[in-house]
Order: structure tokens, then sequence, then C-alpha cells
């Protein structure tokens, strides 16, 4: 994660530099190095997404400015930068602490993250609401029509996993997640981070943003501040938040950070949409080619 942009712009490094300092760990080489299962743990997985997307966003030309901002779970903390809502220095330290948190609040190993694969979400809703007689499970993402993720307790999400295969899922995959993420299990975490997010400084937006906990569009600081303490323990609704912006009239979108995932997922979303996504200078430049081809 973030090679390529060093490799080629070491002018980017100073982000690395920079959040290095905040976290107290050298980013870069963990992100570059790994190993796999020390950036899977959400303590670095989480400041690690951060940081490659800003970087990918600092690399995008300065002159591009969007009509509406979204991020995808810790991606909104990306967004609202990008939205001139948060510095960057701040931004890492929110994410750190947020991280944290969340790895704090469930014993090591006792949840489970579970995509289930080809049900409708009202279906999962009910399956998950059969499976809590074993604990806590609930939809933490609605990804995308026929994919969302469920998260809880292990023994909760292994039985809402075979209700799925029984209500004719087409897969479900245990995802590399270390932390019971979008459930109420993630409630002592957003207590816990709430006085961090009201103390820091927050602006306005310059551009709306989509909020994962409801899918309406934010400007206003404070309401940003809340949506972020609701956002832990509630299911990020990626699907809704596609279609919002697509009734507002977006019709191209730019996926900025590593992989393509959100991209994927759009093309099941919004299949009309001009899909662009900036992960590698390569791709940089592939999409500010498409962008001055459409003038």
């Amino acid at each position: 994660m973030g090679r390529a942009w060093c490799d080629t712009r070491p002018d980017l490094m100073t982000l690395f530099e920079e959040a290095s300092a905040i976290l107290g760990y050298d980013l870069h080489r963990i992100c570059c190095d790994g190993p796999a299962e020390r950036l899977n743990q959400t303590e670095y997985t989480q400041p690690a997404l951060l940081v490659t997307s800003l970087i990918a966003w600092r690399a995008l030309d300065t002159n591009i400015r969007p009509s509406v901002v979204a991020g995808h779970s810790v991606g909104e903390y990306a967004a609202i930068v990008a939205a001139g809502g948060l510095s960057f220095a701040d931004a890492v330290a929110l994410v750190q602490a947020r991280a944290r948190y969340m790895a704090e609040a469930v014993p090591s190993g006792s949840g489970r993250v579970v995509a289930i694969l080809g049900l409708a979400g009202e279906v999962v809703e009910d399956v998950c609401r059969e499976a809590r007689s074993e604990g806590v499970v609930a939809p933490a993402n609605y990804n995308a029509p026929g994919q969302v993720v469920i998260a809880g307790e292990r023994a909760a999400v292994e039985r809402a996993m075979s209700l799925a295969k029984a209500r004719g899922c087409r897969r479900a995959i245990l995802l590399p997640v270390s932390v019971p993420v979008h459930s109420s299990l993630m409630q002592p975490a957003a207590d816990r981070l709430a006085a961090h997010v009201q103390a820091v400084p927050l602006a306005d937006l310059t551009v709306p943003l989509l909020a994962n906990v409801d899918a309406r569009p934010l400007v206003r600081a404070e309401d940003v501040r809340r949506s972020l303490i609701r956002q832990l323990p509630a299911s990020v609704l990626w699907e809704h938040s596609m279609r919002a912006m697509w009734d507002m009239g977006i019709r191209t979108f730019i996926e900025i950070g590593p992989g393509t995932v959100l991209t994927g997922l759009a093309k099941r979303i919004v299949p009309e949409a001009t899909l662009l996504n900036i992960h590698d200078p390569g791709s940089l430049e592939q999409t500010l080619t498409n962008i001055r081809r459409c003038g």
C-alpha cells in the first residue's frame, strides 16, 4: 500500500513521515513490507487506509473539485479531509484513537465479520434477527445489491451464516477483519471516541458529505461530528449513499485510495455511471486523461 506513489513521487513521502510521527511507528514500512497479519489488525489497517487514500488525493490535480464526497467506514475520515473539514494531522490522530478503541472494545477473537452474497438486505436482516438467540449479530455494511456484510459475536455470526445458506445465499465469506465492525459491540468504542471527535477542530465542509449512517448530505461541522460518533455502532449504508448521489445528479464517480473495491460495488449499484479510480500513478494519469477528454 503506497509503495508505487513513493517510488515515483518522493514528495508524497512527507505524508507518511507526518503520519508516522503522530502514530509512533513507521507506517510506510508496515504498508510496504507488512507482514500482512499485522496490517490486517484494525489498529494498523485504519491508519494505513486513511493515509494511502489521502496520498492519492494529494496526488490528484488540485484544480479538480468534487461536487460531493463519501467514504466507506474509515474512508469517511479521508472524505472529510478532502471536503476541507479536517486537517491531515487531526484525521490521523482521530483514526488512531478510533482503531485503538475498536480493538479494545471486544476480546480478541470473539467477533466475526462475514460477507453474505446473493441475498437481499431484508432477508439478511431477518437472518440476523433469528440468529440473535446466539448473541449479537447485525448487518454491518449494505455494500451493493446482493452483498451485505454482517458482524457480531462469533456464535451468532456462525448461526447467521448457516441460516443464510438455508435461505439460498450464494456464498458466505469470512473477512480478515479483526473486530466486529459497525455492530452494537462497537458502542463502547463510540463512547470513548466521542470526546476526541468533540474536541478536534472541524470546519464546515466545502462540499456535502454523504454520511454512512443515514445516506444524507451533511455540510455543518456539528452534523458531521454527530455522524462520526454514530457511525461506529451503526450500519454503513453504502448502497443507499451511492443511489443518493446518483439522485443528486452525480454521473461520474472517482474512487481514491488503495484498490478498486468501491468501483466494483458502484458497477452494481449505478451501472450507467462513469467510474474512475486513483490507486497508483498509472491510474491517476488514466483518470486525468479521461476527465480532460470529458471536458
